[in-house]
């Protein structure tokens, strides 16, 4: 069993910093993103992953890739980010225009995932996360990495929306006896 997984959200890019709906639209990192990319190395120096796994989203696998981990990481679409659909690109208040008070995780996206949807892909990555003979990497997507975070503590997926999570943070889930907990959320490395 992993002792501990630990969440790596990719760098800022342009849509993430307008604060833009950024699903399946492959958006590279920005020059601070890279940094941001290079800062999360850093601050994984000198640990060991048994298992290190990334969303092919080139914003996500450069992240892992500037950290140090490209070498050893493997792609799981899984990771990617939640498919927002009608949204995707689209900020909240422009959407809350149109349907006031709306939030992904509560309200879902026309033509995109639902909650419950993107909860089944990672209690896929969470087995085999678990299964690793050592502690596990993960990079990957704000809002996935929320659910994944809410489905970890055994909680419903659409309770990702408890867990703010910023670009090119570190997080860590791992257990107190056999309760599975958080070690560390949205670690900011500036």
């Amino acid at each position: 069993m992993a002792q501990e997984v630990v969440l790596a959200r990719h760098g800022e890019t342009e849509w993430s910093k307008a604060l833009r709906h950024t699903g399946s639209t492959d958006i590279p990192l920005t020059e601070e993103g890279r940094r941001q990319a290079e800062r999360v190395g850093e601050a994984l120096r000198g640990r060991s992953f048994a298992l290190v796994l990334t969303s092919p989203l080139q914003r996500a696998s450069e992240t892992c890739r500037l950290a140090g981990f490209g070498d050893v990481a493997q792609t799981r679409d899984d990771l990617l980010e939640w498919d927002y659909g009608d949204y995707e690109g689209r900020r909240t208040a422009e959407i809350r225009e149109e349907v006031p008070g709306w939030t992904i995780f509560r309200d879902d996206a026309p033509n995109g995932e639902t909650a419950e949807q993107v909860g089944a892909r990672v209690d896929r990555v969470l087995e085999e996360a678990r299964a690793a003979e050592g502690e596990a990497l993960l990079f990957a997507h704000g809002h996935v990495l929320r659910v994944l975070t809410a489905r970890w503590l055994g909680l419903p997926p659409r309770d990702g929306r408890l867990f703010a999570l910023d670009p090119a943070t570190l997080s860590i889930l791992g257990h107190e006896r056999e309760t599975s907990v958080l070690r560390l959320w949205n670690g900011n490395l500036a």
